[in-house]
């Protein structure tokens, strides 16, 4: 890849971040707490909606807290019609479903209740909704929706994708296998409801991968040229809260103290990359994802080292600083040893978690090419890395990851 062309899609960048600060990206109203999914009856009750679609799983809405939920919906006198089929990667197919599914039902509002495929599913749905004569195929990219979609109530029984904070809906094409973003701010849902006791359920490998999903977020969007003082202040935040809480969930899973706190923590990292980005680790997992159905906080818990180890000394100003906050560092340690301690400390989270350092046996060498120019597609020139990633560096991150 050649100096102008870099230079190009480093002005591309410059041009958004300018742009991002005329758009009406606005963070959710938060419900928390013990009894935030009962506080949100109330809530639907005074925003007078009468009919609403619950976009779930199965299992999820066999949960005792969310079937007293539907069970308080109904005594308010509010219909509800249920989808409890959301797959890991919702499918456009799925999302045409479910839109008919709420036209049919005449409903009024949508309540997303799982980890960041049921509310991508609720978001696709909602665009659809809002531009009835479009494909999603049309949308995808930045600001390709443009109008109000229904109101759209996140309940995030994980702690990882930060879906209920943010302006990205990810979509699978099933024919092509490719996963992309529909980025707009219409999307981001109203109202999030963060009520930990939604998580206690969630298999501990999810725990952990969802866990460093939130923590991929973080990391993108601190590294990235497009901060402003509070994307940058959440992403820290998250960090910090993430390093300090991940693996106590994971080794004590029943603990609602620790499930809050990544909560939050998964929270606060979805609305700094809503405005700050990702980044060259998510352009890969989600190849990964569309080729192979990775699941996303795996894909991107896997490559996070792999691409700060191709970063080098681009970030270690940054990871230096991040390793300072999070207390890992020595006062004698250089920037870049600082910037190792960091990348290692990540590493033994990982170990810690039984997250596997690549995925032998399932990157095949016939798609690499397609991956490489998928990937590449989706970060350049959108995602304001440290590094401007060619094909010749996708492909080493990629040969890493595959052995």
């Amino acid at each position: 890849m050649n100096k102008l062309t870099k230079l190009g899609y480093r002005i591309y960048q410059k041009i958004l971040y300018v742009a991002q600060a005329f758009l009406p990206i606005n963070e959710p109203e938060i419900i928390s707490g013990n009894t935030a999914l009962n506080q949100l009856v109330k809530r639907i009750h005074q925003d007078q909606f009468h009919h609403v679609l619950i976009v779930s799983q199965a299992p999820l809405l066999a949960l005792p807290d969310v079937v007293n939920f539907i069970g308080l919906l109904k005594a308010e006198m509010i219909g509800v019609t249920i989808f409890g089929d959301t797959t890991s990667n919702p499918t456009i197919l799925q999302i045409e479903t479910v839109k008919d599914l709420y036209l049919q039902n005449q409903c009024d509002a949508i309540i997303a209740i799982g980890g960041g495929s049921a509310i991508d599913l609720a978001k696709g749905v909602g665009a659809r909704l809002a531009r009835p004569n479009k494909t999603l195929q049309q949308m995808k990219g930045i600001l390709k929706v443009g109008k109000k979609i229904p109101m759209l109530y996140a309940v995030p029984t994980t702690s990882g994708t930060g879906s209920e904070a943010t302006l990205a809906c990810v979509v699978t094409d099933s024919l092509t296998h490719e996963k992309y973003a529909i980025n707009d701010p219409v999307l981001i849902p109203k109202i999030a409801i963060l009520d930990p006791r939604l998580t206690l359920g969630l298999p501990i490998d999810l725990t952990a991968t969802t866990g460093m999903d939130a923590l991929t977020h973080a990391v993108e969007a601190y590294l990235g040229q497009s901060n402003t003082k509070k994307t940058k202040q959440f992403a820290i935040e998250a960090i910090q809260l993430i390093f300090q809480y991940l693996v106590k969930v994971y080794q004590e899973p029943t603990n609602l103290d620790y499930r809050n706190h990544m909560q939050l923590a998964a929270y606060k990292a979805g609305v700094a990359f809503t405005k700050a980005y990702v980044g060259n680790v998510h352009a890969i997992a989600h190849t990964l994802g569309g080729m192979y159905h990775v699941p996303h906080g795996l894909a991107n818990a896997v490559i996070l080292p792999h691409v700060l180890e191709f970063y080098n000394h681009a970030i270690d100003s940054k990871l230096a600083a991040l390793a300072d906050l999070t207390t890992i560092s020595k006062p004698d340690q250089s920037k870049h040893e600082k910037a190792l301690a960091f990348i290692e400390t990540i590493k033994t989270m990982n170990r810690q978690m039984n997250i596997p350092t690549s995925f032998d046996g399932i990157v095949k060498d016939e798609d690499i090419e397609i991956m490489i120019k998928r990937a590449m597609a989706e970060a350049n020139p959108l995602y304001p890395v440290p590094v401007i990633m060619d094909k010749k560096a996708f492909k080493r991150i990629y040969s890493l990851i595959q052995d």
